[in-house]
């Protein structure tokens, strides 16, 4: 198992591949709609179930769009989401260590990848190399202990810090997203346009799938497994959590917003 996919704490449980299910270009990657034009060769990093990435290749189309995941089993479902988009790859593979020659993109893109990194810097960097001149990596990554809900329930205050700890616990960092410009520093982007933006899930419908994705994420998948195996929480205490969601989500005055930051860099 690479690196990337050992930190990932997440995992691929059908509530997580869910959540992703409902990315797109407007909802999770606005920042960089100004930079998609057609005829750009796209990569997207991380790409799940790849709706943002049939997103991609619909706006770049005739250009190309090649989607990298670590993990085979969600890229089965990327091909199925993008089948009508000829203009679209799918590829295994490791953001630490891509298997392209320099300058092989004009836009490199990740969401909600470097939070789940060991090594964010060294991801950004290899980033940068299969960047082309005059191309761009843009990067969106959540910031969890910004995230703030209404009302107060101390179940939800232990969900993020039971969340914090075993992304912790695994090399990476769940507060990614205030981190992004000093990561891209770091890897030495030099023009780079920091931004910021927020989801949020307060709508009835919002909060029935988001809490009820959660309800169900905290309970089975690798991140509740690992939180039990590494003592930060009880299997009664991911039961308290997960019912702390399910009535959050039936709350009329349930409120929660996460938010995230975002870079452009430019080569």
């Amino acid at each position: 198992m690479s690196d990337a996919a050992q930190s990932y704490g997440q995992g691929h449980a059908e509530s997580v591949v869910r959540s992703q299910q409902w990315r797109t270009v407007e909802n999770s990657a606005a920042y960089l709609r100004a930079e998609l034009r057609p005829g750009l060769r796209v990569l997207d990093v991380g790409c799940g179930p790849g709706t943002i990435t049939a997103d991609l290749a619909r706006l770049v189309a005739p250009g190309r769009v090649t989607g990298l995941d670590v993990a085979e089993e969600v890229l089965g479902q990327a091909r199925a989401h993008a089948a009508g988009h000829g203009n679209a790859e799918f590829v295994l593979g490791d953001v630490n260590a891509l298997d392209f020659p320099d300058g092989s993109f004009d836009v490199v893109h990740a969401h909600q990848v470097l939070l789940h990194l060991r090594d964010p810097v060294g991801a950004l960097r290899e980033m940068l190399r299969v960047t082309g001149s005059g191309g761009v990596v843009a990067v969106r990554d959540t910031d969890y202990l910004g995230a703030l809900w209404f009302p107060a329930d101390p179940r939800l205050d232990r969900w993020r810090t039971v969340y914090r700890a075993v992304s912790h616990a695994n090399g990476a960092e769940p507060d990614a997203g205030r981190r992004l410009l000093s990561w891209a520093h770091a890897a030495g982007a030099t023009d780079v346009t920091p931004s910021a933006s927020i989801w949020s899930h307060s709508t009835p419908a919002e909060r029935a799938r988001w809490g009820g994705m959660w309800a169900e994420r905290i309970l089975d998948s690798r991140i509740a497994a690992q939180a039990v195996e590494g003592g930060h929480a009880s299997p009664g205490d991911l039961r308290e959590i997960s019912q702390g969601w399910r009535e959050w989500a039936q709350h009329p005055d349930g409120f929660f917003a996460i938010p995230h930051g975002e870079v452009l860099c430019r080569k």
